[in-house]
């Protein structure tokens, strides 16, 4: 399977986004499917993701014309714009130096025919390669109940920053040194 990774550049690229999101929401993955399969959280909007694009392309696996998967950058600009992600972006006020630049890593998904091939791995080498120039941490956060995505992070590096509750879910926040 030859995957090519990339930066997103297109309106095109960045509904195909949304329709692999919709796919894999917690509200569409069947239960028993969670730990298995994992789940997506945020249910993003194309002008968000045009505005993240806009500071920061996202990151983009694909075979021919198919999306296998991608990651998304969320510049920490975008600290307000989404009530879910509001407790994470203050927690890393708090935690990260402010002379330390990061990027969050707002959403990670790999559609299910290219999943257990490496494109999660390359998805987030292939930001570490662009992003490292800039900045010296990609920090995200994963749902404890998502065993699937916290085990693959910390699979590749990712180290528990803080974990903490909010909104009656655990939360995992954690980093990956560039």
């Amino acid at each position: 399977m030859d995957i090519r990774y990339e930066r997103s550049s297109s309106v095109d690229q960045l509904q195909k986004i949304l329709d692999l999101q919709q796919r894999n929401l917690k509200s569409h993955v069947e239960p028993e499917e969670f730990n298995t399969e994992g789940f997506l959280t945020v249910n993003h909007t194309l002008d968000m993701l045009v505005r993240m694009q806009g500071e920061c392309p996202h990151i983009l696996a694909r075979s021919g014309d198919k999306l296998a998967g991608y990651a998304l950058c969320m510049h920490p600009v975008f600290a307000d714009d989404i009530d879910v992600l509001r407790p994470m972006f203050r927690r890393i006020e708090k935690l990260i130096p402010k002379d330390k630049p990061y990027m969050v890593m707002g959403q990670i998904c790999i559609d299910k025919p290219y999943r257990k091939k490496g494109v999660f791995r390359g998805l987030y080498e292939y930001m570490g390669s662009v992003l490292k120039p800039d900045y010296h941490l990609i920090i995200t956060e994963v749902d404890q109940q998502n065993v699937r995505s916290l085990n693959a992070h910390h699979s590749i590096g990712f180290k528990d920053l803080l974990v903490y509750e909010s909104g009656g879910r655990i939360w995992h926040l954690i980093q990956w040194s560039l």
